[in-house]
């Protein structure tokens, strides 16, 4: 059936059977495609029939949806043109994991983060109502999303609207980790609210059919229903704030799905329809395991085992260094944006659940909710990922710095991650938080360094950022000093080049110091170790005694440690070349991170062929400088 399927027009032709045939064909393409190129799969799994639904109820791309998050489109992405194209799926120049606009005119919006899509949705809703344009318009929301901030703001704008709006709910009870909050238990309560709406539906045709007085009852009803409903739902805090809720309906039964779907459709004003689906639905591994197949890397698609073993990765070595450190320390409380098992909690969560706290995916909250505990005498720790941490900027500035408050922000992920492309990977974090005063920047070489900075940042008495990205170790350094405030650390000492990495990229300046001496060129290698304070005395010290100074950063090269020794350079007056490695003014795109680097030239060859054609460069100004002066003289 999905070799007759190649845009929504297509579905519209099938029966009902052929849909259902078509609904397990796309899940058989989805895990032989995702066993071989890793990505989301539990959340496409559980989206199967209401893709199919929506596609067939509503006539896209006309009628738009906006898809929160993103990673639950690829089969949205096989039904609109694209499934021939899936086994590119995240790789370099292939499908993006989410909608891209560039892509197809059926991705609306290019999403990737939570609790975006009814803000988004409304906004084009209104665009259109201003334009006199009548398709429909619909925001597909999971119900984790809700626990978002921006999401209970944009509800309240479309309920207190006339706008001709559709919110699908997908309540799965799952974000990555298990759903937390009192969103989560409202949903809960409407879950039980099956029944009543079937009654209420099939009661209201019933009695429209009887003559003359029939129409009358109706109304009755309808002005009785408003108690009723209180009753039976304590909490109806959908229709309280100006929707019409329809459901909770069936998220894998296509008839009942299209039947919602096409009422919703004949309807105006802020509609929410409450589907509930099954995350990893038709696949039992991802069934018993949602959170692992949340995203996952390649795997077997007969047993569901991951292929490779599990590395010992920056994200543990950093949840078993607090979980040691809050075992003596009782201040030491741990938070979480609903990411306890991605970011290394889960033992701490364990071991001192009185102390661990999960605030759903609530960046902003995490944030604030730190300040006050901080505020109140204990230390908090919030690893979140680079690319989310920007999501409480505001929380930052106002709630942590100002106050000069000690709370400890972990960026995980920071820098390349790869595959997931430009809304996660986690570039600026160093550049945005460089900007706010008060704040400490740290990055680790190693994971050894990584354990030390932790224990030094929960003794610092001001807010700190530190950094480490994905994955493994590179280099597992025997140099190790202890770690000072602002003190960078000499790894090796040279004249010509001076070498000067932050984090994951201090093992690549070493590396590339190798390749130099093997050509005869003696460099310096400095672990800056701290972006701010910048140890710039010392550092200052070998930028003398060199020809090029070289930055490796795996982030954004504006405000980052590049941009500092520009700073340095140029208010200290010398007469070196600054080459800055990093991450151009531009969102990189997909691909794996050695892919990437390849590209933006700081694999350990790219960077040695760069160094070297500076050093011709300079040899050739030299040159031409000195024939200059002696025609200056004649």
């Amino acid at each position: 059936m999905l070799e007759k399927v190649n845009y929504p027009e297509d579905i519209r032709k099938l029966n009902l059977e052929e849909k259902q045939i078509l609904a397990k064909e796309l899940r058989e393409k989805m895990i032989d495609t995702v066993s071989n190129t890793g990505g989301h799969l539990a959340s496409n799994l559980g989206v199967v029939e209401l893709t199919i639904a929506l596609h067939s109820a509503f006539n896209t791309p006309i009628d738009k949806i906006v898809w929160d998050v993103g990673h639950q489109t690829y089969v949205h992405k096989m039904l609109t043109g694209r499934k021939e194209k899936l086994d590119t799926l995240r790789q370099m120049n292939g499908l993006a994991g989410f909608p891209k606009v560039s892509e197809s005119m059926y991705d609306t919006f290019n999403t990737g983060h939570s609790s975006t899509s009814i803000s988004i949705a409304l906004g084009m809703a209104r665009a259109q109502e201003i334009k006199g344009e009548k398709n429909k318009m619909l925001a597909v929301i999971g119900d984790g999303a809700l626990t978002g901030g921006m999401a209970l703001e944009a509800l309240n704008d479309v309920g207190s609207s006339n706008t001709d709006m559709i919110v699908i709910l997908n309540d799965n009870e799952m974000s990555i980790s298990k759903n937390v909050g009192g969103i989560s238990l409202l949903l809960s309560k409407l879950r039980t609210k099956g029944l009543y709406t079937d009654v209420n539906i099939k009661g209201k045709k019933t009695m429209n059919k009887i003559p003359i007085v029939g129409n009358r009852v109706v109304k009755m009803v309808q002005k009785a229903k408003r108690g009723i409903k209180q009753m039976v739902i304590p909490k109806m805090y959908f229709e309280d704030i100006g929707f019409r809720y329809l459901g909770p309906v069936n998220g894998h039964d296509l008839e009942e799905l299209e039947s919602i779907l096409k009422i919703a459709k004949a309807q105006s004003g802020p509609i929410l329809i409450h589907v509930l689906t099954k995350k990893g639905k038709g696949y039992k591994p991802a069934e018993d395991n949602p959170d692992v197949f949340h995203a996952t890397s390649k795997f077997d698609k007969l047993t569901g085992e991951k292929i490779g073993k599990s590395k010992f990765d920056y994200s543990k070595v950093f949840g078993k260094k607090l979980l040691d450190l809050a075992k003596t320390n009782q201040n030491i409380v741990a938070i979480t944006a609903a990411m306890a098992d991605g970011t290394g909690l889960r033992e701490f969560a364990n071991e001192f659940p009185e102390r661990f706290f999960d605030v759903g995916i609530a960046e902003q909250h995490a944030v604030g909710l730190a300040a006050g505990l901080s505020r109140a005498g204990m230390i908090p720790v919030v690893p979140m990922y680079s690319s989310f941490i920007q999501r409480a900027f505001d929380q930052l500035v106002h709630d942590v710095a100002i106050l000069n408050l000690p709370v400890v922000i972990c960026a995980d992920r920071s820098g390349i991650v790869g595959q997931d492309g430009e809304t996660h990977q986690g570039l600026l974090d160093m550049a945005f938080t460089n900007i706010i005063p008060n704040f400490t920047i740290m990055a680790p070489k190693d994971f050894k360094e990584l354990e030390a900075m932790l224990e030094f940042a929960i003794g610092l008495k001001n807010p700190v950022l530190l950094r480490y990205p994905r994955g493994g170790e590179q280099i597992e350094f025997e140099q190790h000093e202890e770690i000072k405030q602002g003190k960078c650390e000499v790894l090796q000492k040279g004249k010509e080049v001076c070498l000067i990495g932050i984090g994951k990229f201090v093992a690549r300046a070493y590396q590339v110091a190798k390749k130099l001496e093997e050509k005869g060129i003696e460099a310096t290698v400095i672990n800056a170790r701290f972006l701010k304070p910048l140890d710039e005395f010392v550092m200052l010290q070998y930028m003398q005694k060199a020809q090029i100074v070289v930055t490796l950063e795996d982030g954004t090269t504006k405000c980052g440690i590049g941009t500092e020794m520009e700073r340095v350079a140029f208010e200290n007056k010398l007469n070196v070349e600054v080459m800055k490695l990093g991450y151009s003014d531009e969102f990189v795109k997909q691909g794996t991170c050695e892919e990437i680097e390849e590209k933006y030239g700081l694999s350990e060859e790219k960077i040695v062929s760069q160094i070297l054609q500076k050093k011709e460069e300079l040899k050739e100004n030299r040159r031409g400088n000195g024939w200059l002066k002696i025609l200056e003289k004649r």
